[in-house]
């Protein structure tokens, strides 16, 4: 009888992680990051928490309080290998009218493994802020696995009061530096609250 139980436990658990697995592709179409932002979806699911205690979990809604902080951000990762995260909201100032598409809000290039901290940031991150009365908007977490290994980056970087980033495309990005399809990904989504204005203040104008 233990046998069976511990049998079960164990089929359960990799039911569990299938289904997730297998559930990537179809949040990432059915909310239409594909083809929004991307051609083709990532497969792997990349765990998003943050210190608030919020998490990721493909298209779950979260506030910009939640999200105010970096997160954690994890996945199954080569530890010999280099990759690349990227955080992006396609739907600037909103989905209805996207044009400021898409807006970069955290992008991490030549991290080792799943170690986001040893990475190098190139624009650091910055909370959802949509603006008030502009409704849902997408954030989407892509990893990509560096094929050609380091990757020499020769754009401006962005800190976190810097405000110009806008007009970014997640895909003619990969393209650039040959990253592929992103290996894996996660998603919420977050409309305004009272934290926004915080993060605005927080931008240097001087830099628009």
């Amino acid at each position: 009888m233990k046998k069976l139980v511990l049998l079960f436990q164990a089929v359960f658990v990799v039911g569990i992680g299938a289904v997730a697995k297998c559930g990537v592709p179809e949040a990432f179409m059915g909310q239409e990051l594909v083809p929004d932002i991307i051609p083709e979806a990532p497969a792997m699911l990349a765990k998003v928490t943050y210190p608030s205690g919020a998490e990721a979990s493909l298209g779950n809604e979260l506030t910009p309080t939640q999200v105010k902080d970096q997160p954690t951000v994890s996945w199954e990762a080569d530890p010999k290998s280099l990759y690349t995260l990227i955080l992006t909201d396609p739907d600037a100032p909103s989905r209805a009218n996207p044009k400021m598409r898409e807006w970069r809000h955290w992008i991490v290039i030549n991290i080792p493994g799943e170690d986001v901290a040893s990475g190098e940031p190139v624009a650091e991150y910055i909370s959802s802020a949509p603006p008030q009365g502009s409704g849902l908007h997408r954030y989407a977490f892509l990893v990509y696995k560096q094929p050609s290994g380091k990757i020499e980056f020769d754009e401006p970087r962005l800190n976190n009061r810097n405000p110009n980033r806008g007009m970014f495309r997640v895909a003619e990005f990969a393209t650039k530096y040959a990253l592929g399809t992103p290996i894996a990904g996660n998603f919420y989504q977050a409309q305004y609250d009272d934290y926004v204005p915080q993060v605005y203040a927080s931008l240097d104008s001087s830099r628009k």
